[in-house]
C-alpha cells in the first residue's frame, strides 16, 4: 500500500517503513506525527484519487530526528555601486518514519499508551519482588531519593544501618556521593533505637 501525501508546501510518495526527510513540524524526536492531508491512496491494482483528499485517510508517522538542510549561498551584487552581500542558510528539516496509512478513517492503535499502562504494573511487580525493608524516610534528612540510593546500594533496614562499621560508611558515603552524611545527621544511632522499636 501507498499514499501521496502533502507537507510543507510539496508531495511525497509514502509507504510503510519509509524514512523521508520533511519540512520540519512542531515535534520533537520519538514523537508521532499524523497527515490527514492524504491526496492519493493505492493498494495492488487499485488507487484511490483525492478531491482534492481522500477522504477519511491518514498517514501516521514518527519523528526519528531533527536535521539541517545543505548551506545554501545567496551573493547580491550591485553594478558599480560597490554593494556586496553574502548570506548563507540552512533549513530546519525533519526525518520521520512512515509507521502506518489508515483509510477507514480510524486512528491507529497506540502503542506508547499501551507501554505507559505496563509501566506501573511492571512497577508494582518489582515492588512485590523487592525484599520487605524499613521506612528509612525516619531517618533525619533522608527522603524519597535518598532512600532509592540507600536501598540501590542494598541497605533496606534499620538493622542493616546499625550494622555498618566505619569502612563500611566510609566506602557508602564515597559511592553514593553522601560526604560525612552518616555521622552528620547520626544515621547510626538512630537505625539502632529504630530497630529497637521495629
Amino acid at each position: 500500500m501507498f499514499a501521496v501525501i502533502k507537507t510543507g508546501g510539496k508531495q511525497y510518495k509514502v509507504a510503510e517503513g519509509d524514512t523521508l526527510v520533511i519540512e520540519k513540524l512542531a515535534a520533537a524526536a520519538g514523537d508521532t506525527v499524523t497527515f490527514d492531508t492524504v491526496l492519493m491512496v493505492g493498494a495492488g491494482a487499485g488507487v484511490t484519487v483525492g478531491a482534492p483528499t481522500v477522504a477519511g485517510a491518514t498517514v501516521t508517522a514518527e519523528v526519528a530526528s531533527e536535521v539541517r538542510g545543505p548551506k545554501l549561498i545567496t551573493r547580491k551584487k550591485r553594478q558599480r555601486q560597490t554593494y556586496r552581500r553574502t548570506i548563507g542558510h540552512r533549513q530546519d528539516l525533519m526525518e520521520v518514519t512512515i509507521t502506518s496509512i489508515n483509510t477507514d478513517g480510524k486512528a491507529p492503535a497506540k502503542k506508547a499508551a499501551a507501554k505507559k499502562e505496563d509501566a506501573p504494573k511492571a512497577e508494582a511487580a518489582a515492588a512485590a519482588d523487592a525484599p520487605a525493608g524499613d521506612n528509612l524516610k525516619k531517618l533525619t534528612g533522608v527522603g524519597p531519593a535518598l532512600e532509592k540510593k540507600l536501598h540501590g546500594a542494598g541497605i533496606t533496614t534499620f538493622a542493616q544501618i546499625a550494622a555498618l562499621s566505619d569502612a563500611d560508611i566510609a566506602k557508602l558515603e564515597e559511592e553514593l556521593s553522601l560526604a560525612g552524611r552518616f555521622a552528620k545527621d547520626g544515621w547510626v544511632e538512630q537505625a539502632k533505637e529504630l530497630a529497637k522499636d521495629a
